[in-house]
């Protein structure tokens, strides 16, 4: 068995994948406790959590040094938006991340924009 990232240790295995479902990543909580988007920011503020938080929320914590949209922490972490979400919040309201919600330049529903999405989707692909 040998992990797949080195940072990841044993929470991710090349043949087997994660080892440790999402659900108890966040103490089986499916619900955050605020609300927050996949488009989301959120930013570390420099306060130290209290208490134990797990290994995730540390990684988030710094993967939140400048704004970073929720979507995109969910991505590195390799978890569920869902799961995502739990820790964020539990980040939020011990004080150690602030978050505002996305502001949208244009309508997030607008044909053109999900278009130029969709492209760029297809590119990656």
């Amino acid at each position: 068995m040998s992990a797949a990232v080195a940072g990841d240790g044993p929470w991710l295995d090349d043949a087997a994948g994660r080892l440790v479902r999402p659900f108890t990543v966040s103490n089986g909580r499916t619900r955050p406790s605020i609300a927050l988007d996949l488009m989301s920011q959120v930013m570390a503020t420099g306060v130290t959590p209290l208490g134990y938080l797990g290994p995730e929320h540390g990684q988030a914590l710094d993967l939140c040094r400048s704004p970073v949209p929720v979507a995109e922490v969910a991505a590195h972490l390799r978890l569920p938006a869902a799961v995502t979400k739990v820790l964020l919040s539990d980040l939020v309201d011990c004080g150690a991340l602030t978050t505002k919600p996305p502001a949208f330049h244009h309508h997030p529903t607008d044909r053109a924009l999900l278009e130029a999405v969709l492209d760029g989707l297809r590119r990656q692909l």
